[in-house]
């Protein structure tokens, strides 16, 4: 593994010459920051050495680097799943080389369906904790001691003072927003009416395929994450209806451009 992220690494720096500040990760249907991005790099995910490659609708497959006012970011346009048959340590790949890029935030977001009965279609929610119900983990197996520790602490996933600060920017921009916990799944099957169930009683206000994996990982290499999950459509009992992947994308570009401004005035906001 170690000689695959120094190769991907290695790669990269000779490409772009390029120290990224901010880690972006852009999930189904909210590719839009991408054109908020002064973009110096555009590289193709198939280009790259040991990359994985998107395989999903609504992922446009890319790694941009560019500037967001004045600030170097990287951005994943479009990230990968554990049900396009990748292993959790290809899936979470990026996050290695975003960590021997330099980062010092990763941004994070997903398309979720909402278990809330308060939320709608549309609504954006911070992402406070979640709960790994996908049935294995990105840290199982060898641990490199440059990763980070063996068993890292999670009772901070997702940064406080970054959900704070993002809260108050959202209020200043008039943007309503919701908190809440996120529940990772395999898929690639939307949940039944019982799994909906199931995975509120437990605890969480959004279910999703992704996030989970890459926070772990993150939170190894003490990289503070926030991550934002657009709804796309309910969960709740007598407002579940039949959807469509692309109903899910169709829901989350209308929200985007709202998560866009947070995270566009986050960055600028941030040192």
């Amino acid at each position: 593994m170690l000689k695959r992220i120094q190769e991907t690494t290695n790669f990269l720096k000779q490409k772009t010459a390029f120290t990224p500040e901010f880690g972006i990760i852009l999930g189904t249907g909210l590719g839009g920051l991408v054109k908020e991005i002064d973009i110096l790099h555009t590289i193709p995910y198939g280009e790259i050495p040991n990359f994985p490659v998107s395989t999903v609708d609504g992922h446009h497959g890319n790694l941009i680097f560019g500037k967001v006012n004045g600030k170097n970011v990287v951005a994943l346009q479009g990230r990968f799943h554990f049900y396009e048959g990748y292993s959790m340590q290809e899936v979470t790949f990026p996050i290695r080389i975003f960590q021997a890029l330099g980062i010092k935030i990763l941004i994070l977001s997903n398309a979720s369906g909402g278990l809330n009965p308060n939320f709608r279609v549309g609504d954006i929610m911070l992402i406070e904790d979640h709960i790994n119900l996908m049935g294995t983990n990105p840290l199982v197996g060898p641990n490199e001691k440059e990763f980070g520790p063996r068993f890292p602490d999670m009772s901070e996933p997702y940064d406080k003072s970054l959900i704070n600060k993002t809260k108050a920017i959202a209020k200043s921009l008039g943007i309503k927003y919701r908190i809440g916990v996120y529940a990772a799944v395999t898929g690639p099957t939307f949940e039944t009416p019982a799994e909906y169930k199931y995975v509120r009683l437990i605890g969480a206000d959004a279910v999703g395929m992704s996030t989970v994996p890459e926070v772990i990982v993150a939170r190894q290499a003490d990289i503070p994450c926030l991550a934002f999950s657009v709804i796309s459509d309910l969960g709740v009992e007598g407002k579940i209806v039949e959807i469509t992947h692309d109903d899910v994308i169709d829901a989350a570009s209308i929200a985007e451009p709202k998560m866009t401004s947070i995270i566009r005035r986050f960055i600028e906001e941030t040192d």
